[in-house]
């Protein structure tokens, strides 16, 4: 039931302005997130996405290159569901929830407080946030094995 963790997003960008201001109060976040994982053989993941609500109920959209959606998982406290088409699966944890799509596990949480340009404590995890003006993030899975890096570009 998983999405399919390997698959290439390609589309046309645009440059924003360097003094483009950067809201750090939003609970709502687009943009392209890549993922690629050093395992052998490495293993990518790239979607656009959509984030709103907060680490503790949200949602958490994923498209294609085309714009059609890959997955939405939404949660709330004791639960998370997958939605696929007219599909939807449960899930104990946002956690659990985020490997079984993704592939590996990923912070989603501490996203929610790195995009506001906050650090968050994610065990094994490094967050550079010194590029979020501009609207990149960037963060390393330093452990456990293999090592993850993980890159949000976003939209203005």
């Amino acid at each position: 039931m998983a999405v399919d963790r390997f698959f290439l997003i390609a589309g046309c960008a645009t440059d924003k302005p360097p003094h483009a201001a950067f809201d750090t109060e939003s609970n709502q976040w687009s943009g392209r997130l890549g993922l690629t994982v050093a395992a052998e053989p490495p293993q990518s993941f790239s979607a656009g996405f959509s984030l709103s609500g907060s680490p503790d109920a949200g949602e958490l959209t994923l498209t294609s290159p085309l714009g059609s959606t890959l997955a939405v998982m939404q949660w709330h406290p004791g639960e998370a569901w997958l939605r696929q088409g007219e599909q939807a699966r449960r899930y104990e944890s946002l956690e659990t929830l985020a490997a079984e799509v993704i592939g590996t596990p990923l912070p989603v949480r501490a996203l929610f407080g790195w995009l506001r340009g906050q650090p968050q404590s994610v065990p094994g995890w490094q967050a550079d946030l010194s590029r979020l003006p501009e609207g990149r993030l960037s963060a390393k899975r330093l452990m456990p094995l293999p090592t993850a890096d993980l890159r949000v570009v976003l939209d203005r």
